[in-house]
């Protein structure tokens, strides 16, 4: 049993591992994870996807996005809603979608509610991460927004959408991380070096 508290722990020490790459590295190996992304057959069959923008040292998925629009694929990004307290939901995001700050100073696009989308309506979600293990079990900022975003899934036994996909830094990955019973594990995590399904 372990402690929110080395929880804690684990995302100051990732969080500053992270931030030490220079822009030069950060940009490289953000380039390096897009294209194992856009190779995987989860990606390619994937019609709508939601992915973020990067803050706090995060990787940059630029890249996948630009592919994602070549391909002719429905882009997405979170938002906060003000309907479902500390859940997500998910805006177009286009080449010109203006963006605006939310309370956390992370840029949403400024769409009208109506255009937003609810996860399970989406093919692929590609989620931000501090750290993870090789058995599917992540850590984030500690906000629990994609848990209780996802959580409907803990009941799921046939149908699931979307699929749940980390990305991450190399740096980022544990032997083995504490969890919680309320936990959503990802199916896998997608580094710079290689794509890695959870055990």
């Amino acid at each position: 049993m372990t402690t929110e508290l080395d929880r804690n722990a684990i995302r100051r020490l990732v969080r500053d591992r992270r931030r030490s790459l220079s822009h030069q590295e950060r940009h490289h190996l953000s380039a390096l994870l897009a294209t194992n992304i856009t190779r995987t057959p989860l990606f390619r069959n994937s019609q709508t996807l939601a992915l973020y923008l990067p803050n706090d040292g995060e990787v940059d998925l630029t890249a996948v996005a630009k592919t994602a629009w070549s391909m002719g694929k429905q882009c997405y990004l979170p938002v906060l809603s003000p309907l479902y307290h500390n859940r997500l939901w998910f805006a177009p995001y286009a080449p010109d979608t203006p963006l605006e700050l939310n309370r956390f100073g992370i840029p949403e696009p400024a769409v009208n509610w109506r255009k937003m989308r609810p996860v399970w309506s989406l093919d692929l979600l590609l989620m931000p991460l501090v750290a993870f293990d090789n058995q599917g079990n992540r850590i984030g900022m500690g906000g629990g927004f994609y848990d209780r975003t996802l959580a409907y899934l803990s009941h799921r036994r046939e149908w699931r959408k979307p699929h749940l996909i980390g990305t991450a830094f190399e740096l980022q990955r544990f032997d083995a991380l504490p969890n919680e019973p309320w936990d959503v594990p990802l199916e896998a995590v997608i580094t710079e070096v290689a794509f890695q399904h959870s055990t």
